[in-house]
């Protein structure tokens, strides 16, 4: 194999031509990072999050990769992934993931001990995340906590504790990846019945779409208490409003029974869902909130839930 040929493959394995799911990763980790430098977060570590999120996903692509290999040849929609079609090694890959994560590494050692350690245990998810489709149908749910840890990070890394308002993020980040990627199983869901793949699409079978729509709606319950905690204001309410329409329509989308690749399509539209909120946030913080938050300023977090 050429040098440019295996390039090319290991480019195809971190899904390079896919961008979306870096999206999904970074899109929430800059709502909590904006959040918690009230609209002016540091160079540093906006450079840090949005690396960090692109060098994560592409490290969970190839965790996933590696660890559905054979299940990968069996599905139609990713038979042609490079180690499912063996066009690249398996101990090429080896090497692309520890080069992953040894640079994530480099770049959580540059926050504080307590991010240090929640990277830690993100990683440990990432890791277990392709494995628990083989004993739970609750994959979905793994994931979402697994794209969910940038959140706390983001907030951890400014202002060196917890508080209320990156739970609540999390909170809606979880129940919004576990709901886009049961609509993203739902065009696997045959398939993954005949090889034992189990999934939040096959657990909610023909209920699957009032799942999302429940997943939907309390992702839009959460992100609004959120911006009452954080005092936001007219501009992040009317792009949560915006947001909630963008994601209701998938839910009646879901309605007509899409197949295939409109299910992919749903599924992908969810980055504009992020990125509009992660626009509303910005701008609401250049015209101004109802007073800065110094009330969460390192105030732990059982002082905020009492």
């Amino acid at each position: 194999m050429t040098l440019g040929h295996r390039g090319r493959e290991v480019a195809r394995l971190i899904r390079i031509d896919k961008p979306y799911g870096i999206f999904l990763l970074l899109f929430p980790t800059l709502w909590s990072l904006f959040f918690a430098a009230e609209g002016r977060p540091s160079l540093w570590h906006l450079i840090v999050f949005t690396l960090g999120s692109f060098l994560m996903r592409s490290a969970g692509c190839v965790m996933n990769d590696l660890a559905d290999r054979k299940f990968d040849a069996q599905v139609a929609r990713t038979r042609t992934r490079p180690l499912a079609a063996q066009t690249l090694a398996v101990s090429d890959a080896m090497i692309v993931l520890f080069v992953l994560l040894s640079l994530s590494l480099l770049l959580a050692l540059t926050l504080n001990a307590l991010t240090l350690g929640i990277s830690v245990l993100a990683c440990a998810f990432a890791l277990l995340y392709p494995f628990t489709k083989r004993w739970t149908h609750l994959p979905q749910v793994v994931l979402g906590v697994t794209f969910s840890f940038g959140i706390v990070m983001a907030w951890t890394a400014t202002r060196g504790s917890l508080a209320l308002p990156p739970l609540l993020i999390f909170a809606a980040n979880l129940c919004w990846a576990t709901a886009y990627d049961t609509v993203y199983a739902l065009a696997d869901q045959a398939e993954d019945r005949k090889i034992g793949v189990k999934s939040t699409a096959i657990l909610f079978g023909r209920h699957s779409r009032w799942a999302v729509g429940a997943g939907y709606a309390l992702v839009v319950f959460f992100l609004a208490w959120t911006g009452r905690a954080m005092q936001m204001g007219a501009i992040y309410n009317t792009a949560l409003v915006v947001a909630a329409a963008l994601l209701f329509r998938q839910v009646y989308r879901l309605f007509f029974n899409p197949q295939g690749d409109e299910l992919l399509a749903l599924f992908r539209s969810n980055v504009w869902v992020g990125l509009i909120l992660l626009i509303g946030i910005v701008l609401q913080y250049q015209v101004g909130v109802d007073g800065y938050l110094s009330s969460y300023r390192r105030k732990p977090v059982s002082s905020l839930l009492a």
